[in-house]
């Protein structure tokens, strides 16, 4: 953020003082990205953006900190954006909200292109006897997609013929018949 280095010493101190109170230590990996979260941005603002949290995954303050400290970016996400991701997570995934605040990263990837895709295939795989029903859905969505496709679509081409294209159109916002589940 170009903009911090033309910043006084007094408002990066405080910067600072706020990325620490969202629990993250100066030297961890973590820092920059808070910072950019917190620059420029009021406690005002940030304390409605946690309670936003909080009200929008069933979070308790704990798990809110616990989010915020592992993925700070959650703090720059629009509302809506958590709120349809929250409605997928919760209520058709089926994820628990402490689940989600321990694995924030899962918030910043598309639910179009991503979330929702790989959770068609993980039900689609499961419901077929396929996939391990022990498989947890956020170690599918944190491959890439070259290894997704690799370790989830390719190994079932002969069981599941239609997999790969159903998979590419569901990529597309399309829901194959498929992966229509009951």
């Amino acid at each position: 953020m170009p903009r911090m280095l033309t910043a006084n010493v007094e408002q990066i101190r405080a910067m600072v003082a706020s990325a620490e109170g969202l629990g993250v230590p100066r030297g961890s990996g973590m820092c920059r990205r808070a910072l950019q979260s917190v620059a420029f941005v009021s406690e005002e603002k940030i304390a409605t953006k946690m309670e936003y949290l909080k009200k929008t995954f069933r979070w308790s303050d704990a798990e809110v900190g616990i989010a915020v400290s592992k993925g700070p970016f959650v703090l720059k996400r629009s509302e809506d954006m958590l709120k349809r991701r929250s409605e997928f997570l919760i209520s058709e995934v089926g994820l628990e909200p402490a689940y989600i605040a321990h694995r924030p990263c899962m918030l910043t990837y598309s639910l179009e292109g991503r979330l929702r895709p790989r959770y068609y295939v993980m039900r689609f795989l499961k419901e077929n006897g396929l996939l391990d029903h022990g498989r947890h859905y956020y170690s599918m969505v944190l491959f890439s997609e070259k290894v997704f496709v690799e370790k989830f679509i390719c190994p079932h081409k002969e069981a599941a013929p239609h997999l790969a294209e159903d998979y590419a159109a569901a990529c597309k916002g399309e829901v194959p018949t498929r992966f229509r589940f009951t």
